[in-house]
Formats: C-alpha cells, sequence, structure tokens
C-alpha cells in the first residue's frame, strides 16, 4: 500500500510539473517560407514589445552579408558575366587551397624522413650504448673476480707466514 501510495504521488508531481511550462502568446504557427528575402524584410520590419519575458528570445534583424544564397533585395541580380567570374575566383581559391595543401604535404613527408632517419639513428646509438654498458658490466665482475682472487692470495699467503712465525716460536720456547 505504501508503495502504490508513493508512486502515485510521484506521478502526480511529474504530470503538474509539465502542466506548469507557459505557451507564448505571440507564438505563431510556422508556415514554411517561399522567398528568404521576404522573411528577412518581415522579421526586420517586425516590432518588438520594450519589455520580454525572461523565457522569450528576442528577433535580431539579419545584417547583409557576403552570402550569394542570401541577397539583397536592393541589390541588381547576377548576369552570367558575374557568375562567371564568381565561379573562376572560387576555383583559383579551391586550386590555391590544394597547392598550398600540396607544399604542406611535402613538408611533413620531408620532416617525417628526417624523423625516420633520426629515429634509426638513435637507436643504432642506443644499441652501441647497450653493448658498451654489457661489455663494462662484464669487465667490473671480472675486475672483482680478481680483486676477491687477489685478497685470497694475500690472505693465504699471510696465513703461512703467521702460522709459520708461530710454530717457530713455540719450538724454540722448548
Amino acid at each position: 500500500m505504501h508503495a502504490v501510495f508513493a508512486s502515485l504521488i510521484s506521478l502526480t508531481l511529474a504530470c503538474t510539473t509539465a502542466w506548469a511550462v507557459e505557451a507564448s502568446p505571440q507564438a505563431a504557427p510556422a508556415a514554411p517560407a517561399q522567398n528568404t528575402t521576404a522573411t528577412v524584410q518581415a522579421a526586420a520590419t517586425h516590432t518588438l514589445p520594450q519589455t520580454l519575458p525572461a523565457h522569450q528570445p528576442s528577433i535580431m534583424p539579419v545584417a547583409a552579408t557576403n552570402n550569394p544564397l542570401v541577397q539583397n533585395p536592393a541589390a541588381k541580380p547576377l548576369t552570367a558575366e558575374d557568375i562567371a567570374k564568381n565561379k573562376a575566383q572560387q576555383d583559383a581559391k579551391v586550386k590555391a587551397l590544394v597547392k598550398d595543401q600540396a607544399t604542406r604535404l611535402q613538408q611533413l613527408e620531408k620532416a617525417n624522413l628526417e624523423a625516420l632517419t633520426q629515429n634509426q639513428e638513435l637507436q643504432l646509438k642506443n644499441d652501441n650504448l647497450g653493448v658498451q654498458v654489457q661489455v663494462l658490466q662484464s669487465e667490473r665482475s671480472a675486475q672483482m673476480f680478481l680483486y676477491g682472487a687477489a685478497t685470497l692470495a694475500v690472505g693465504v699467503l699471510l696465513g703461512f707466514l703467521i702460522a709459520s712465525y708461530v710454530y717457530t716460536k713455540r719450538r724454540r720456547q722448548w
């Protein structure tokens, strides 16, 4: 019973929050625009009230741009020559971009080859240094072996000398 009551309360709260959204009184159904310049002119001439509610976005007039798709109605229509010039300019821009990209690609390939050769040189140098480290470690271990052998020989020699000295001293006492 307690679970049913809790679910009914949560469902009621969810429904009331859905109804809490206000519909804007100035919102009109959007009709498909046939002419973009007429829509822009209508938006530019539309007057807005001085104070807008916090949830109402303001409409900003569209500024004239260089975009050929949005034409200024005061401007004359483009002729075939103008269209050809625009097309030639766009083609020139595309060719310049392609040429720029080609030079960048060549520079990147050159830098990549230089990096690869430098990488190979460093790998060879690393291998050589690794071999040198192994040689030095083996020389060090051989040197330690010789030090140990010399220490053992000196110890044995001193042992014989001390033993013979002690033995001769005892003999004299008799």
